[in-house]
């Protein structure tokens, strides 16, 4: 995401084009639970109880836990918001595949049971993005560095991760924006401005980033993700070193690096973390000749 589709996304949220982004956004949920249900091997996952989108969202609360209802809410229309600025990469048998691997690895999470949907998107920077409620993207120049499925579990682990831990709820709540949500402001605004502001600060927080200790704890769990379901747990480590091969100065990966720890600190933190406990584990697979490739070009 360079600057100019940050600003793309951030002016989503001003010309009303979320409302329309989230109908978008429903209809990919539905062909993608259609697309991998039946040769998924993560459990199925229970009957939405989301509707239709409604351009009315819940009010969060500054403190104490979020209803998961009003969550998964909250992040959709965020991630309907990011799809109107980069859309999905226009390659059904990708995002299939890449929903088959982030559902199976987000089974061996703490929230197996949240209707998780993953997609790549339109964009030749390096990153990805978490949004609450078991949205996740990654970038084509992400996806296009990764050279095998263990490569992609952990970096699908290390955004599942954020979503388990709510980094970005968490945030939220701390923002200005909830500040906003007050008992007293909603009485002069309106619940619908209220939220307006919540998601257009959502958007912001992807852009601007988590602080450090939530992006080291969203690698450490990746990593454990992606060894729980069967991977090959260097996975992430290996992608952490590609990007930390590439130019400071490249524009694919300047908001990378100036929302994320460098990847030579991820690195060595994952490494005192990890020490030899990955070092022995049997049967874990990297399962290179799985990874779905992208067309050159």
């Amino acid at each position: 995401m360079n600057r100019f589709l940050l600003f793309a996304l951030l002016a989503t949220l001003a010309s009303g084009a979320g409302a329309i982004d989230l109908d978008k956004l429903k209809k990919f949920e539905d062909k993608i639970k259609g697309a991998t249900e039946p040769s998924s091997p993560a459990p199925k996952a229970p009957a939405s109880s989301q509707g239709a989108p409604t351009a009315q969202m819940p009010a969060i609360p500054p403190i104490g836990n979020v209803p998961e209802a009003d969550e998964i809410k909250i992040g959709r229309q965020i991630a309907g918001n990011l799809l109107g600025a980069a859309p999905l990469v226009k390659n059904p048998a990708l995002q299939g595949y890449v929903n088959r691997v982030g559902r199976w690895v987000a089974s061996a999470s703490e929230r197996p049971d949240l209707k998780w949907t993953f997609g790549v998107i339109e964009s030749n920077d390096v990153n990805a993005f978490a949004a609450p409620g078991g949205y996740v993207f990654l970038t084509r120049g992400l996806y296009r560095l990764l050279r095998d499925e263990s490569e992609l579990a952990g970096v699908l682990g290390h955004e599942i991760a954020h979503v388990v831990k709510k980094h970005h709820l968490k945030l939220l709540q701390k923002s200005q924006a909830i500040d906003v949500g007050s008992n007293l402001l909603k009485k002069q605004i309106g619940d619908e401005k209220v939220a307006r502001t919540l998601i257009g600060s959502g958007a912001e927080i992807l852009a601007r980033g988590l602080d450090k200790d939530a992006e080291f704890e969203a690698d450490r769990m990746g990593v454990v993700l992606a060894a729980r379901a069967g991977y090959e747990p260097f996975g992430l480590p290996a992608v952490l070193q590609e990007i930390s091969a590439a130019s400071a100065d490249s524009s694919s990966v300047a908001l990378l690096f100036k929302t994320h720890p460098h990847p030579d600190e991820r690195l060595a933190r994952l490494g005192d973390a990890m020490g030899a406990n990955f070092d022995k584990l049997k049967n874990s697979k990297s399962l290179q000749e799985r990874l779905v490739r992208l067309p050159k070009g």
